[in-house]
């Protein structure tokens, strides 16, 4: 007997929460990994190795499987995303060694994969008509928000209730359960292909648009790369500058930031691109140099200044970027422009912290941070001259 389906309110209701649950579920472990390091005993180093290795699991999925929901249908492709968000879940329950965490990260980051390009378009396609002007910022929201909302609620179960390691993926676990059913009741959103041509995504930048990649790309390796920093090592910043030992706080830095970011992508996306993609550069800057005040000085308020600037600086660089090379890139590769995009955003989130893992160990965790926001200082003032430079040489080219 066939599943009754959701009415399409309903069904894009429930796709929403399946992608922010998912999404939440990524930035769960960041207030325990000071616990993590306490009880096994690993480096800063492999601090940042187990996050970053979740930007592996991603890019993996993006490459693998983007472009497979086109062919096989948005459902099995968000089913897969919820089993891997499931087992990530039930993995770090069970987690007693870095090698298992490993595999945790891993696997969340390919079922935050499968969902950054399934869920959004199918968020977009399922949204009744009343709602389709608005459904790419719900999506946009779904993603980000839920990536804010897990440090939060997770340094909220840490900070004051019990079992710190486990309740956290406990809920998760369930919330994935739950988002598995409403994916199942959804109507199909596309078309199943009879013989699906089931490729891993190809990368290009042609020629005409490499410039504005370049310069986009650079603004959103800074941006990218802030977020990184903060969700790995937010709670080690927190406890060991600010002299803040409190999980929920460090969780609440990290929410701040991702909020940030979001809202900036929402509330202000009918800005023109260009302008805007450089007031972005602009506000990364100042925000980064923020942040290496309140490092210098210690200051949690400072800190938390500094994420909400950098965040708005990193969501509308983020968001206008993507913008700007979608105007100027012919529509028949813009998935493979897209996903070249994507694979340098999340080499940002992952290797460059990784470097601020081995310096911290080295030098300290104070003049590792400092170097480190003074570095994306300078790649998102390159970004904005290279943005200003092609600005005015097309004011001077002839309509």
């Amino acid at each position: 007997m066939p599943l009754a389906r959701l009415r399409p309110p309903a069904a894009f209701a429930g796709l929403v929460v399946a992608f922010a649950v998912v999404m939440t579920g990524t930035t769960l472990p960041t207030p325990m990994y000071s616990l993590y390091q306490g009880e096994l005993g690993f480096s800063p180093v492999v601090q940042t190795v187990i996050f970053a290795v979740y930007a592996v699991g991603v890019l993996a999925a993006l490459l693998l499987f983007g472009r497979w929901s086109d062919q096989v249908g948005r459902r099995p492709l968000l089913l897969g995303g919820l089993v891997g968000a499931l087992l990530s879940s039930l993995v770090f329950l069970v987690a007693g060694s870095v090698p298992v965490l490993l595999v945790g990260r891993l696997l969340s980051g390919v079922s935050a994969g499968i969902f950054a390009g399934a869920a959004t378009a199918a968020v977009i396609e399922a949204a009744p008509q009343r709602w389709r002007s608005r459904a790419p910022a719900v999506a946009t929201a779904a993603n980000s928000g839920g990536l804010g909302l897990g440090p939060l609620l997770a340094g909220l179960a840490v900070q004051f209730l019990p079992s710190p390691l486990h309740l956290s993926f406990a809920v998760h676990a369930m919330a994935v359960v739950g988002s598995a059913v409403l994916v199942l009741l959804a109507p199909e959103t596309v078309r199943v292909a009879e013989r699906p041509r089931l490729r891993p995504t190809a990368l290009a930048v042609p020629p005409p648009v490499r410039a504005v990649f370049a310069s986009a790309v650079t603004a959103g390796f800074a941006g990218f790369a802030v977020l990184g920093l903060f969700t790995a090592i937010a709670p080690r910043i927190v406890a060991e500058i600010t002299g803040v030992d409190d999980h929920a706080v460090a969780g609440l830095v990290v929410f701040v930031l991702f909020a940030a970011s979001t809202a900036a992508q929402l509330g202000l996306r009918s800005l023109p691109t260009e302008r805007a993609l450089e007031a972005g550069c602009a506000l990364l800057i100042v925000g980064v140099v923020v942040i290496g005040a309140a490092l210098l000085v210690g200051s949690l308020a400072v800190l938390v200044t500094g994420a909400v600037v950098a965040g708005v600086g990193q969501g509308m660089s983020f968001s206008k970027g993507m913008a700007a090379v979608h105007a100027r890139v012919d529509p028949s590769v813009r998935a493979a422009v897209t996903s070249s995009f994507f694979v340098v955003l999340y080499v940002a989130i992952s290797l460059p912290v990784v470097g601020v893992g081995a310096a911290s160990q080295a030098w300290g965790l104070l003049p590792a941070a400092v170097v480190f926001v003074a570095a994306v200082a300078v790649l998102a003032a390159v970004a904005l001259a290279a943005l200003v430079v092609l600005q005015r040489r097309a004011a001077r080219v002839p309509a």
